[in-house]
């Protein structure tokens, strides 16, 4: 099962880096995933100077949407308690790890990771249709270059439909951002 979250790493200044990841989890006991980030992204990069960081869960999606465009400003964090990494204040549950294994002979990258820490914020508040649907939309935003300009035109349709009958006021300002980034790609 693929699980959407985002993964905070260390740049080598000890500055914090925010990305949307899906890693790759087994199931409910979470003691370990599987990251697959391309080699040119700069969690790949964190992942395999450091080996640690801290995977999140969250119900924002405008910081998901705006995280998976690279737009995401670094939110209220604090240091994470076994591994030396970030843990976003304002997220559900969070997981502080460390990388057990990097095969990096692909692009795609497969980095094994295992949970050392764990810990809750706050309560997941849970999706409606409308974060759903701009979950799926902030994907679809990272294969811009990838995907044909019609079939993209046409699932951001889709699923403005939903959001416009479903969204708050969070969701409805994810959406309009995704369909800016979209409307500038083109």
């Amino acid at each position: 099962m693929i699980l959407e979250g985002l993964v905070t790493t260390l740049n080598a200044d000890e500055s914090g880096h925010l990305a949307p990841m899906g890693p790759e989890v087994s199931g409910p006991d979470f003691t370990a995933f599987t990251l697959k980030p391309f080699k040119t992204s700069t969690t790949y990069k964190n992942l395999k100077a450091l080996g640690e960081g801290v995977l999140h869960t969250t119900d924002d999606v405008l910081l998901l949407a705006k995280s998976a465009l690279g737009q995401a400003e670094m939110p209220a964090v604090f240091d994470a308690i076994t591994v030396h990494g970030l843990v976003l204040e304002d997220c559900c549950r969070f997981f502080e790890f460390r990388v057990t294994k990097l095969d990096d002979r692909d692009d795609r990258t497969r980095i094994d990771c295992e949970v050392f820490y764990s810990g809750t914020q706050r309560e997941f508040f849970g999706f409606n249709r409308a974060k759903h649907a701009v979950l799926e939309a902030a994907i679809l935003a990272t294969r811009f270059a990838l995907k044909p300009a019609a079939e993209i035109a046409a699932e951001f349709a889709r699923l403005r439909i939903i959001v416009d009958k479903t969204a708050g006021p969070a969701e409805l300002e994810a959406m309009a951002f995704l369909e800016a980034a979209w409307a500038k790609h083109r």
